[in-house]
């Protein structure tokens, strides 16, 4: 087993195992073969996470803000010297072409150490001069111990998106990655270490739904931060809830991408493959409800298919490959699942729709037009290469339209004129928004939805807030004066 880790858990600076867990296979998606096979958390090994970071926090938050930073960007340039190594195991744990884990998946972790690294030194509070001489200060101090609980789509990215922030402002973490993905994360771990992070300060435990049920429950915890689908972040947020925990959830999405008669046609056509197949259309800020304007839809529709016709699907290895597999049998079921829903309520299948003939998950990049707004296709979250092609006449019709769903997580509108842009922008109910562009998430600006898509921000200095807390101390020069 080529990429068999030496335990499946890294606790207290080192691996750790228990065989007494349920088994998790890891499978390559393209091949559906065993790649590795890791132990779900016992009680024991959770205990031993949630106690070392316990014990690692104090003296974590202890040091400056400098030093802590030093270990992070450590981390940063470490990542970066293994990108290759670290993104073929991307590949192998999700099946997306390296083609594409060597630009978007360590490098973004890298690019979170780094950020993060640079402003720990900057987390301070203030002064606040008051009346007769008095003043106050505060002071940011972190939470304590933080649960990561990651999603099966961008591993290595979320481990650090998550943990970055928390290292910084002087938490620990415990991180669970998905049962579907779990080599990355203990890479993650690693490299930490070897950058200079006490033991403790970023444990990783593996396992399916009852330990992060475990973890958010422990009263040592003071955080959690989820990223999955909208059903587990309500079970999470309401364990979280009952020990007032503080939370972050990126949840699901349906997104809308609206392009006006007026757009450039090739930028928008790029951006609606950015928005429903990078990934495999398995990106949870996906754009896939793409309303096209009635004066555009046909030359979009032409162009896009003929765009489509050049995608290259095989092995992820491959450096020209640019499509790959779903991530797993069953994800494969829930999408054709979704495909035969498409048809059977009258889309018309204009590209792809069928399982490739070969070993994998593999699913032809997938277009249905003449889609409307009641359609399941239009309106429940999908999260596989399936775009929806919605017609629309005028703007206050289609925004009307893209706002009708519980979700808000993101939303493009791709137009030359930018005074409507930023009008449609302002318009939209979703968190992160984009302008003839789609799907780019840079570390310096905040990352989260509205409505049913999630609590709070990653990102950017909006997600040290969520990782701190703020102490008041009012200082009198007078004294005390009572009234009796």
């Amino acid at each position: 087993m080529k990429f068999q880790p030496p335990a499946s858990h890294f606790i207290d600076g080192a691996h750790v195992e228990d065989a007494r867990g349920a088994t998790i296979d890891v499978i390559y998606p393209a091949t559906g073969e065993t790649i590795a096979r890791l132990h779900s958390a016992t009680p024991a090994i959770i205990e031993k996470a949630l106690a070392s970071s316990k014990t690692a926090q104090k003296s974590w938050a202890a040091m400056s803000g400098a030093e802590r930073g030093r270990v992070l960007r450590r981390a940063a340039d470490i990542m970066r010297e293994r990108n290759r190594e670290l993104s073929v195991i991307e590949t192998h744990d999700t099946g997306k072409p390296i083609q594409e884990t060597t630009i978007a998946d360590a490098a973004s972790g890298a690019d979170a150490f780094e950020y993060f690294g640079g402003i720990a030194a900057s987390l301070t509070g203030q002064h606040i001069p008051l009346a007769g001489g008095d003043f106050a200060y505060t002071i940011r101090e972190p939470l304590g111990v933080c649960v990561g609980i990651g999603a099966w789509n961008y591993p290595t990215q979320i481990a650090c998106w998550k943990g970055a922030p928390a290292l910084a402002s002087g938490n620990t973490m415990v991180f669970k990655p998905s049962e579907t993905t779990p080599l990355s994360a203990l890479k993650v771990a690693e490299i930490l270490i070897e950058a200079g992070a006490p033991k403790g300060a970023y444990n990783v435990v593996q396992g399916y739904g009852d330990v992060g049920a475990a973890l958010v429950a422990d009263p040592r915890v003071a955080k959690v931060s989820l990223t999955g689908s909208l059903s587990t972040g309500r079970r999470v947020y309401a364990a979280a809830a009952d020990g007032m925990k503080h939370v972050t959830m990126e949840l699901g999405g349906k997104s809308p991408l609206i392009v006006f008669d007026d757009a450039d046609l090739e930028n928008a056509v790029s951006g609606a493959i950015l928005g429903n197949f990078y990934s495999s259309g398995q990106v949870c800020s996906n754009g896939t409800r793409v309303f096209v304007q009635n004066g555009i839809k046909a030359a979009f529709l032409k162009r896009l298919a003929e765009r489509l016709s050049r995608v290259k699907v095989g092995d992820p290895m491959d450096p020209e490959v640019s499509f790959g597999p779903v991530v797993s049998a069953r994800q494969m079921e829930i999408v054709q699942g979704f495909v035969a829903k498409g048809l059977a309520e009258g889309a018309r299948l204009i590209h792809g729709g069928v399982r490739l003939d070969r070993p994998g998950y593999y699913l032809q990049p997938t277009v249905f037009a003449e889609v409307t707004d009641e359609m399941t296709i239009a309106r429940e979250e999908i999260f596989g290469p399936v775009m929806s092609v919605l017609d629309f006449a005028t703007e206050e019709e289609v925004m009307a339209r893209a706002n009708a769903t519980e979700f808000g997580l993101a939303a493009g509108v791709f137009t030359r004129d930018l005074i409507r842009a930023h009008r449609v922008a302002a318009g939209f109910e979703a968190g992160t928004c984009y302008v003839n562009t789609y799907n780019v998430a840079p570390v310096e600006a905040p990352f989260g939805g509205s409505k049913m898509s999630g609590i709070g921000r990653e990102n950017s200095t909006l997600a040290l807030d969520h990782y701190t807390q703020m102490k008041t101390v009012y200082v009198s020069m007078t004294g005390a004066r009572a009234p009796y």
